[in-house]
């Protein structure tokens, strides 16, 4: 449920992939315009079968223990978009957030490494990754200079070239970034367009997850230039014990957000496993049409916080457990 920005008090998140939908980059100029003519991609953001499909991500990773934080560059292009193993259902709404709960389908005959079990007795192939020629960004700073930089196809995936170092982060909020690829094969030439955000900054850290009672979260606010900005959140508090569902949420990111005590209760109700967590993740997405396909550039900035729930105690051994049980196979106090 969405409030009313109040004195930043806040929140907290976790870890990559997670659940990244499109939202429209602040104020990008239209990349479909560099998009070969021919159909239009779907609307809903999905892509034809056989279609051109494609994701670079762009991650701030900041600093951990010794290591310093750095901007991580990488993507692939596809025929056809990778199937879902697990299919999410609905459970409850409330504001910008949703219950989800999980359903794994079950194949008679196992569909094998080529392939995914989407639903009951039915294996989708994965799609075949393609080369996009010469692929090239632009805004982006590196440690020594280099500009634009060329990405290398290593394994199916574009990436910076090892001799090309790029800091945390490697652009200002609002900088205009962009791609280019010169086409190949199967692929045709495209360019998509996306903007700088700043680092993501939680304010609301130590936050606790417990039945009939809401979850405020908060982050630092963008600055004008890195209007259109999305935040996604994930809180999951049994993944490690199978996940049972989480809350998901999609929101303007303006610092704020409530999840709905009756979200949280359902979820807690659902079960808890150790070392529950919740993922905070800023984006801006660009997205360009490529005939009935679609390619995107993702800029990110993620966060993951551990969160408590009341009668619950994470551990990797006894002694963490300070005299509360011992630590047991699903790594719980007790």
């Amino acid at each position: 449920m969405k409030h009313a920005p109040h004195a930043p008090r806040w929140l907290l998140s976790a870890g990559a992939l997670l659940c990244a939908c499109g939202a429209t980059p602040a104020a990008p100029a239209d990349a479909s315009a560099d998009a070969p003519a021919g159909d239009a991609a779907p609307a809903d953001g999905s892509v034809a079968t056989g279609a051109v499909s494609g994701t670079f991500q762009v991650q701030l990773v900041a600093a951990s223990g010794t290591a310093p934080g750095y901007t991580n560059v990488v993507g692939r292009v596809q025929l056809g978009e990778t199937p879902e193993t697990t299919a999410w259902a609905e459970a409850l709404a409330d504001g910008d957030c949703k219950l989800l709960t999980p359903r794994i389908p079950f194949c008679a005959t196992p569909c094998g490494g080529s392939a995914a079990c989407v639903a009951d007795n039915t294996c989708v192939p994965y799609p075949t990754s393609q080369g996009a020629g010469t692929v090239r960004m632009t805004g982006l700073r590196t440690t020594d200079g280099v500009m634009p930089i060329e990405l290398t196809l290593v394994a199916n995936n574009y990436q910076p070239p090892g001799s090309v170092t790029l800091p945390f982060p490697a652009f200002a909020e609002g900088d205009a970034l962009r791609l280019e690829a010169s086409g190949a094969g199967a692929v045709p030439a495209f360019a998509v367009d996306g903007r700088g955000i700043a680092p993501l900054t939680v304010t609301s850290t130590m936050l606790q997850v417990a039945m009939n009672t809401p979850v405020e979260l908060r982050w630092t606010a963008p600055g004008a230039a890195g209007a259109g900005s999305r935040v996604k959140v994930k809180l999951d508090i049994s993944h490690h014990g199978g996940t049972r569902g989480m809350v998901s949420c999609d929101t303007t990111d303006d610092g704020s957000l409530t999840i709905g005590a009756p979200l949280v209760t359902r979820l807690v109700g659902l079960g808890v496993a150790s070392f529950p967590s919740i993922v905070v993740t800023r984006e801006n997405v660009g997205t360009a049409a490529v005939g009935t396909g679609r390619v995107s550039m993702v800029v990110s900035s993620t966060v993951e916080n551990y969160v408590t729930v009341p009668g619950v105690r994470s551990c990797t051994d006894t002694a963490d457990c300070m005299g509360m049980g011992t630590c047991r196979a699903d790594l719980t106090c007790g």
